[in-house]
């Protein structure tokens, strides 16, 4: 990972904050960036982003709304991360300072911001998390390792759940063979009931049978049965017959008598 060396903000060509490191590189360094900005500003450049090599070292410039980030980085640091650097300085410089920064003299906010460079310049030249794309990488991987670890629960869950599944078929399969004994069971029971029922009918008949019997002194029912019409019959025939006889009778004295 590349490493930030020296930075700065500006105004045009006016420094209004600027860090770098001991030693004679620092100042090469911003001797560089004083005739780059000096350039631009003579330039009259719009907004851009661009980079200038000088020897072992990258400037990196990025100049937006009039205002200027500027830093210096060996060659392995590559693009990326120095202009995610410039656009995290530019963004907290207005923040921090807003329209006061159109107007400000050189180096007025030097003694404060100098500080957010050096801190800034040391996190993005030694945190991994300062680069977006390894950032993004570092979260995919928790991402993964989260949906890996998912899938395993998951996956133990099914085995839970099959296990449960199991064992709702097994109690289905026990209801199932519950409800067929319990239906054999009331089927034995309503049978039973009725063959009680038809003992207890003939029982009673047999009974009936006995004490009838018993009261016509003979076990052939027909002799204790009675006709009433027929009977009825005989006592008119033999009421004619006495009638018809005492008549006969009383013809045949009156005969006897006139004779």
């Amino acid at each position: 990972m590349g490493k930030i060396q020296y930075a700065v903000v500006a105004r045009g060509a006016a420094v209004l904050a600027e860090h770098g490191g001991a030693g004679g590189t620092a100042s090469n360094a911003g001797a560089v960036a004083r005739q780059i900005l000096e350039r631009l500003h003579a330039n009259g450049a719009d907004d851009c982003h661009v980079s200038y090599t000088q020897g072992l070292y990258v400037f990196h410039v990025r100049r937006t709304d009039g205002l200027t980030t500027l830093c210096m980085t060996d060659d392995a640091a590559g693009r990326r991360i120095p202009f995610a650097f410039l656009e995290d300085i530019h963004g907290r410089f207005v923040k921090t300072y807003g329209r006061a920064a159109l107007t400000a003299l050189p180096y007025a906010m030097n003694d404060e911001f100098s500080r957010v460079l050096s801190k800034q310049m040391d996190y993005f030249s030694n945190d991994p998390n300062a680069d977006s794309i390894n950032r993004m990488k570092g979260e995919m991987d928790q991402v993964r390792s989260v949906m890996i670890d998912n899938i395993d629960k998951v996956l133990e869950r099914g085995d839970r759940l099959e296990l449960l599944v199991d064992k709702t078929a097994t109690m289905q399969g026990n209801t199932m063979r519950f409800k067929r004994q319990a239906r054999r069971f009331r089927n034995t029971v309503w049978w039973r009931n009725v063959k009680l029922t038809v003992a207890l009918i003939f029982i009673l008949l047999a009974i009936i049978y006995i004490v009838l019997a018993f009261m016509c002194h003979s076990f052939t029912l027909p002799s204790c049965v009675r006709f009433p019409c027929k009977s009825s019959s005989i006592v008119a025939v033999s009421l004619v017959y006495k009638m018809e006889t005492i008549a006969f009778g009383g013809s045949f004295a009156s005969g006897l008598m006139e004779s």
